[in-house]
């Protein structure tokens, strides 16, 4: 950036500063805009690319629009760091996604300028949607309501749901689809290819510009023509243009595609669009990751890099706090390759999340049996149902809190016909920095609560591996749950020859005296930890990894009841309806009798933070465990 030049994002502090700059000053904004996500992102590791990749079209939408009277409401939250900057978060910016910081996705608490929350996606059409009917049953005519959609979000079909639903309305709605050819991973489908004949061919637009100017211009005949046109425009499309528009086709008045970095421009096709009322759709060509070359050339790595040298790209190594410690999805991804090299009827199915889950792996090496089938969570279990009732064995893997989005699917699809579909939860229990919209907290109260589900957790990555080899023996052909962290494990020799797990058994890992210590998954691993140190304190703890939530080990906790007076149990999970609950049901159903405290997630949203800082607010780290331990001791 020319230093000579005067800088003009440090003055900016609201949408009102940046209008009282020209029009021929907006890519100089853009310019610093861009640079300075670059500078924090860097040093403050977040989401990357998408915010990158989106820095003109948000610099022209404030330009453009009356926010936060008119509402803008980005789809996949993250690509909306040059939002919150824009909207008086510049000097927090620093503070994105660390504890007590700000949100790394839009937040209506946290900001009047964000307008929904979002962070999970496709919901952008539907809530905006929501926003213009309401607006207009308020009789807020002059209020405008604007989605952007982005990263793949477009692939979801609730996207296509309110596009269906929005017409019928005819709601004052404009949708922005920033086609930027990605989600995560490179964009799958038939949809991904649509877009990109579409990008080739400006036909279509010329066509309808060319004519309609044309007509104006006409005398009587011509504007009498027009009439007739706008009475007929379906024929007219059918009878002229050589290819339909999907979104014209619901209705959408289509219009684009335009180039999504030239901020002028865009600035003065967002002040026409405002004078057309009604549903329309504005297609935006971005590049995501754009004005920094490595993140251009490696979107998907540069998606969320971590820390990085910001003058030559090189990301900085995530350190493991074991030496040599493999991450739980680099588990997951070998595991299922060695597995489908074994037995052919192995396949595997992702949401777009290959190189997330690590199923990029199999992907590579046996791209016939792997399937990345976008963001459609509910297709993905239906699909893996189907290959189920034909014999195959499919391992779906969906992070923890995108498998909400098809829980019906799961209980309706999968449980009630017992089909033995193998789900593997990564991202189970806590994120971190992304929040409560990805926080995984849910999922071993839901699946529980499902008849024929067996639903588990490993403690490391020694069990994971035998949990998934157990699940594809499955002789009970049942549905299976497997959820694991996101992460670096503590087990560098993990990988060992399978061994089978009886399903429902657990296993002692210390003895002890005084209390029992009740842990599913990684929360055993704190449990270990804090067991060493009550030791110090002349407390004898014994230790049990249940490895399964249900069914549950009924014999080992008979023998825990008969031995133990004072219990704790420990989950990464919501307390309401999990691990507990299900130890808590099985003490009244058998009439023992003892003090049981429960250990986990409380019944609210956990903001976001390192995991350290979550896990200490939720009093289930070491420390916490240690000291609910001497607190019911000294009772």
């Amino acid at each position: 950036m020319n230093n000579a030049k005067k800088k003009l994002l440090e003055n900016i502090n609201s949408p009102d500063d940046l209008k009282r700059l020209s029009q021929k000053e907006l890519p100089d904004v853009c310019d610093e805009l861009r640079n300075f996500i670059i500078d924090v992102v860097s040093a403050h590791p977040g989401h990357f690319g998408a915010s990158l990749g989106v820095v003109e079209l948000t610099v022209a939408l404030h330009y453009v629009y009356n926010t936060p009277y008119d509402q803008l409401i980005w789809d996949v939250g993250h690509q909306a760091y040059g939002h919150k900057i824009l909207t008086g978060r510049r000097k927090d910016f620093i503070t994105n996604r660390k504890y007590k910081g700000i949100s790394g996705f839009p937040k209506r608490d946290e900001s009047e300028f964000d307008s929904f929350g979002v962070g999970h996606a496709s919901t952008s059409i539907s809530a905006a949607l929501g926003m213009a009917v309401a607006s207009r049953l308020k009789n807020e005519k002059d209020r405008k309501v604007v989605a952007i959609i982005g990263d793949g979000a477009m692939t979801g079909g609730m996207a296509f749901e309110a596009l269906n639903n929005a017409s019928g309305n005819n709601a004052d709605l404009l949708v922005i689809l920033n086609d930027n050819n990605m989600a995560i991973d490179p964009a799958v489908g038939v949809l991904n290819q649509y877009l990109l004949n579409i990008s080739k061919s400006g036909s279509y637009n010329r066509f309808k510009k060319d004519v309609w100017e044309g007509l104006g211009k006409l005398d009587k005949v011509g504007k009498k023509t027009r009439r007739f046109l706008q009475k007929n425009q379906h024929a007219l499309k059918n009878m002229l243009l050589k290819e339909n528009n999907l979104f014209e086709a619901f209705d959408f008045r289509y219009f684009g595609p335009v180039d999504g970095h030239d901020v002028v421009y865009l600035a003065k096709v967002l002040n026409d669009l405002k004078k057309i009322p009604g549903p329309k759709l504005l297609h935006v060509i971005t590049q995501k990751g754009k004005g920094f070359k490595q993140a251009e050339l490696n979107q998907t790595k540069y998606h969320a890099p971590g820390t990085f040298d910001k003058n030559t790209g090189k990301i900085h190594t995530y350190e493991c706090e074991t030496k040599n410690a493999t991450k739980f999805q680099n588990v997951f991804g070998e595991t299922l390759l060695e597995l489908a090299e074994q037995n052919d009827k192995i396949v595997g199915i992702t949401p777009a999340m290959p190189t997330g889950c690590s199923m990029n792996l199999m992907l590579e090496k046996m791209p016939d049996r792997a399937f990345d089938v976008g963001i459609a969570e509910q297709h993905a279990v239906t699909f893996s149902a189907g290959l189920a009732a034909q014999g195959l064995t499919p391992f779906c893997n969906i992070y923890s809190t995108f498998m909400q989005r098809a829980y019906d699917q799961v209980v309706h699809d999968v449980a009630i016909q017992k089909l033995p579909v193998i789900f593997c939860l990564d991202r189970g229990g806590l994120v971190g920095e992304d929040g409560p919209t990805h926080h995984g907290v849910f999922d071993l109260a839901y699946m529980r609560s499902i008849p024929n589900m067996i639903v588990s957790a490993p403690m490391d990555e020694s069990e994971l591996r035998n949990l998934m080899y157990t699940a594809q023996k499955n002789e009970n052909k049942l549905p299976f749950s497997i959820r694991y962290p996101r992460g670096c494990g503590v087990n560098p020799n993990w990988k060992k020859p399978f061994e089978e797990i009886e399903i429902g058994t657990g296993r002692k890992l210390t003895d002890g005296k005084d209390i029992a210590l009740l842990t599913i998954g990684r929360t055993g691993y704190f449990a270990q930890k804090a067991v060493k140190l009550l030791a110090g304190k002349n407390i004898s703890v014994a230790h049990f990894d249940m490895r399964f939530v249900k069914p549950i080990d009924t014999g080992l906790l008979s023998s825990v009841f008969k031995n133990f007076k004072k219990i704790i149990t420990v989950e990464d999970g919501t307390i309401q309806g999990g691990f507990g609950s299900a130890v808590l049901e099985f003490m009244v159903e058998n009439n023992y009798s003892a003090t049981v405290k429960l250990l986990g997630v409380p019944d609210e949203f956990i903001e976001h933070g390192t995991l350290n800082d979550l896990r200490k607010h939720c009093g289930f780290d070491t420390e916490g465990i240690v000291k609910a331990v001497v607190e019911m001791m000294n009772k």
